[in-house]
């Protein structure tokens, strides 16, 4: 039996605890307007209070498609209040991935962002099956608009009814490696990552964080350590870089989170230089490794503010590169994805045995906001929970201090003339190069290595990059087993919606017709 002695309260008390702490202040922000702390609870409990009439039995699914926004953000949260378990869908899915996820999770509701969705949470409703409900933020012409709804509804006090054996969130992967999978989370293993995030991460005290990638995903992660912390989240519902500069300027932001592709967008930028970011305190990234000269670069224009952060939704998060590790002095520390934080224990497996310092391994870890299990898949969930880890499909190293080194994702490995080569390793010696923007290492077929090594490269604005320079400078440093046989250069890399670059379409173009997965 659960312990409820020694059970923490679900996320969705604690955000009504750090709201009620600062009645007064702004908790939400936006270019049309903001709600303070005390608002922000009407909200939630006018929401709730409609939520609680549908009737919906306690764990049901409720699925939202949404931009940045502060009532759909409230709605989640009274949702949970109401013993409801959220799933929120991509917000740059596409139909088809929607759809899938919204029949997988077996969603009985639908919220939507109708200023943002309209037309595709129309088609949405249309095509969904186990729908009972659909209600959108504003008119719509289907559905029932909740801002209406919530205000003939009048006050209402919300109320934690939810315990740690309630279901909470319903998570679903990026589905860089194949099908999307959910990644369940009952309250009790939800409760622990606000306070594992305050604890690791150096978010400043009356934060004023602004959200410009999708608050659907990790940067949604950072909304209550925000709350808690007494600051004001700033929401943006994309990411222009204009818009970013002027109001990281405007309203003294001192945090945000980005992935590497809007970093690099923001440094070519010709108003950077000439905008005050003098505020910034913390700029987190993540989602995918960053170029070292341009991380450089960063630290030198921008400030010595950035953090790296490294998680998946099976357990996030795992480890933090922080800012005094970005030291220009130790550049060898930028390649690493950071040390684990204190709420994780994490190993270096191969084949269940811890390895050595330097050795390459699977990296492996326990902790208490690790998922529960994958969403109606025990077969995968009993590979991926294997003897009491989750096992994470990245391949590392660790050095003597205990800072992790990705090498790569174990599906992502090239086996070429019989070694075995990680892309990371590659894609880390290219994007050192001054020439380069962005690379994307794979192995394509080749008759005679099995695999050829293979660099798409996106070269830096105004270079061209000379393809025999770049194969050279791997074979330097890594040795020619390394060296791509082949540097192929584009405008751009395929990503996927949280900012990866989606190898699985890279490959697909090389291995159609053959016996490959490409996933």
């Amino acid at each position: 039996m659960p312990d409820p002695l020694h059970a923490s309260p679900p996320a969705c008390a604690q955000t009504l605890r750090a709201l009620s702490r600062y009645p007064d202040r702004t908790a939400f922000a936006w270019p049309e307007g903001s709600l303070s702390y005390g608002g922000t609870i009407d909200l939630i409990g006018r929401i709730q209070g409609v939520l609680m009439r549908l009737g919906l039995q306690p764990g049901a699914r409720v699925a939202f498609l949404t931009a940045n926004r502060a009532d759909t953000w409230c709605a989640g949260v009274a949702a949970q209040l109401a013993r409801l378990c959220i799933t929120w869908l991509h917000p740059l899915g596409s139909l088809e991935d929607q759809l899938f996820q919204l029949e997988d999770s077996e969603a009985e509701m639908l919220v939507v962002d109708a200023a943002a969705f309209r037309d595709r949470g129309g088609e949405l409703a249309a095509k969904a099956g186990r729908l009972k409900a659909v209600f959108t933020m504003g008119p719509a012409g289907y559905g029932v608009d909740m801002l209406a709804a919530i205000e003939n509804a009048g006050h209402a006090s919300p109320l934690c009814l939810a315990g740690p054996d309630d279901l909470a969130t319903l998570n679903y992967t990026g589905g860089t490696t194949g099908k999307s999978k959910g990644a369940l989370r009952y309250h009790r293993e939800n409760s622990g990552a606000a306070g594992a995030i305050l604890a690791d991460f150096e978010i400043p005290e009356a934060a004023r964080y602004l959200t410009v990638a999708p608050i659907s995903h990790v940067a949604g992660t950072k909304v209550l350590p925000t709350l808690m912390r007494g600051g004001t989240v700033h929401m943006l519902k994309g990411f222009d870089p204009e818009t970013v500069l002027t109001t990281i300027a405007r309203e003294r932001i001192n945090f945000t989170l980005f992935v590497p592709t809007m970093i690099y967008v923001l440094l070519d930028h010709p108003a950077l230089d000439k905008t005050d970011l003098s505020s910034l305190e913390l700029l987190l990234y993540g989602a995918s490794a960053m170029s070292p000269s341009r991380l450089l670069e960063g630290i030198e224009r921008i400030g010595p503010v950035f953090s790296q952060l490294y998680g998946q939704t099976e357990c996030y998060p795992v480890s933090v590169l922080r800012k005094a590790d970005h030291d220009p002095k130790r550049p060898e520390l930028f390649l690493s994805c950071g040390f684990p934080i204190s709420a994780c224990e994490v190993r270096i497996l191969d084949d269940d045995e811890e390895v050595k310092s330097g050795e390459a391994g699977e990296i492996c870890v326990r902790a208490p906001h690790v998922m529960a299990e994958y969403w109606k898949r025990p077969d995968i969930t009993a590979e991926t929970l294997k003897n009491g880890w989750v096992h994470t499909g990245d391949i590392a190293r660790r050095d003597e201090r205990g800072y992790m080194f990705i090498l790569d994702r174990k599906k992502d490995m090239i086996v070429s003339g019989g070694f075995n080569i990680f892309p990371r390793e590659v894609e880390d010696v290219l994007s050192q190069h001054a020439d380069v923007a962005m690379v994307a290492v794979v192995g394509i077929p080749d008759e005679k290595w099995g695999e050829a090594v293979t660099a798409i490269v996106v070269p830096r604005e105004g270079a061209k990059p000379d393809p025999d320079e770049l194969i050279n400078l791997v074979k330097t440093r890594k040795g020619s087993a390394h060296a791509p046989k082949q540097i192929q250069f584009a405008k751009q890399l395929p990503m996927t919606g949280v900012g990866k670059v989606d190898k699985k379409v890279l490959r697909a173009g090389f291995w159609s017709g053959r016996d490959r997965m490409v996933g």
